[in-house]
């Protein structure tokens, strides 16, 4: 008998169908002899939905209240499940984020997840019941409801997996796994049977939208197996998992592509210490990440600096740096939209000279410029123009074979 969590997204339970099927699916695995925990998300564009209707009302819509009424579209369907469960004659409860012993900071839609007390998760399971629990959300110590942001339900599963020490955390999406690039880029992508934490958080970091980091990052840090598959097969997915084994690092193992970026640059900036702390201080604490950096020498006693931001944080960002440009007495504020960056990940790039090199070469047999570079131990970015961003997917795709296998270390 395994104990299992179970997340299924907003498409996975867009309607009654879908949840009938999945309520089928849950019997004959509790039939078998599993204990079953299941995450679920709001129905379909629920969420979109609910936070149109509150931006009709208010331009600036209070963040308490938009975190109590999203957290409605989760309830709406960890009601609908449990129901459907009951119907079928499986003994089931919905439990709120909250119920289910969810502790949370008191930073409204985006809040991180304290603490879990699964204690009356365990109790219903001792009950022979089927726990659907919602995702995305909980509460603070003072009781307030929160949401956990872009990917919560993700989050809340297999964080929920590490605290009742489950045997697996499936995560179940409208993909068959995790593949070596977005398939709708490159038509020989090929799907992954395992890839690392690792490489993983990089992938999800770098625009890979199967998973979000947090939940990654959760599984890496309490070991929690997670198994990522498609709600509408039976196929096995993909397995995120720690890899130590030399013989499982290989060169480069998948591709990310974002091109939701735009391209910052602050021209002539005074070379004296502390100027970039004061540019990035004040992004910092407007909430916006900052991806790609670089800073060149302009002339003597000036610099440049470039770096990238998500497309949505552009107006705010622009605001920041016309604000801080004055300040500092910088020159010229420069942005452009039109740029992606691409980048491969592998575990065992550290091991493996020439990986970049290999990339570089292949890019520029394309003709394809690259504007910034930026590289860890297991992934080497790169930003271009993005009208070029599904050749060059395509480029680098087939030059490391990935639609063949994973090239092994060098």
């Amino acid at each position: 008998m395994a104990l299992i969590v179970q997340k299924y997204g907003g498409t996975s339970v867009a309607d009654l169908d879908k949840i009938r099927k999945i309520a089928q699916k849950l019997a004959l695995l509790q039939k078998k002899g599993n204990q079953l925990v299941v995450v679920v998300s709001a129905m379909g564009k629920t969420t979109d939905a609910l936070v149109e209707m509150i931006y009709d009302l208010s331009d600036n819509p209070p963040e308490r209240e938009l975190d109590m009424l999203l957290s409605t579209g989760e309830q709406v369907s960890i009601a609908l499940l449990s129901t459907a469960l009951e119907s079928l004659g499986v003994k089931a409860v919905s439990l709120t984020g909250p119920q289910a012993g969810m502790l949370t900071d008191s930073k409204h839609s985006r809040s991180k997840i304290l603490n879990i007390d699964p204690k009356r998760i365990m109790e219903e399971l001792s009950q022979g019941k089927v726990v659907v629990v919602a995702g995305f959300q909980g509460a603070d110590q003072k009781g307030e409801i929160t949401t956990l942001g872009r990917g919560g339900s993700d989050t809340t599963a297999v964080a929920l997996a590490a605290a009742l020490k489950a045997d697996v955390c499936e995560i179940y999406t409208d993909v068959s796994g995790i593949f070596t690039i977005d398939p709708n880029m490159v038509k020989n992508a090929r799907k992954l049977s395992f890839i690392s934490y690792d490489e993983m958080l990089e992938l999800a970091n770098l625009g890979a939208k199967v998973m979000h980091p947090r939940a990654v990052e959760y599984g890496k840090r309490y070991k929690v197996k997670i198994h990522v598959r498609s709600s509408f097969s039976e196929e096995e997915g993909t397995i995120i998992r720690e890899v130590t084994s030399l013989e499982e690092k290989f060169m480069v193992s998948g591709i990310a592509c974002d091109v939701n970026l735009a391209k910052m640059a602050i021209i002539g900036v005074p070379d004296q210490p502390g100027i970039a702390a004061q540019i990035f201080t004040r992004i910092a604490n407007a909430g916006i990440n900052v991806d790609l950096i670089v800073q060149s020498i302009r002339k003597e006693q000036e610099n440049d600096i470039l770096f990238t931001v998500n497309k949505d944080d552009l107006p705010k960002t622009l605001s920041i740096l016309n604000d801080v440009s004055d300040q500092i007495g910088a020159k010229e504020i420069y942005h452009d939209e039109n740029v992606a960056k691409i980048s491969i990940i592998g575990a065992g790039m550290a091991n493996s000279p020439g990986v970049a090199a290999a990339m570089f070469k292949a890019l520029a047999d394309k003709e394809i410029n690259i504007e910034i570079i930026s590289t860890s131990e297991i992934k080497v970015s790169c930003l271009i123009k993005k009208d070029k961003i599904n050749l060059a997917a395509e480029t680098v795709h087939d030059t490391f074979m990935l639609g063949e296998g994973r090239l092994p270390l060098m």
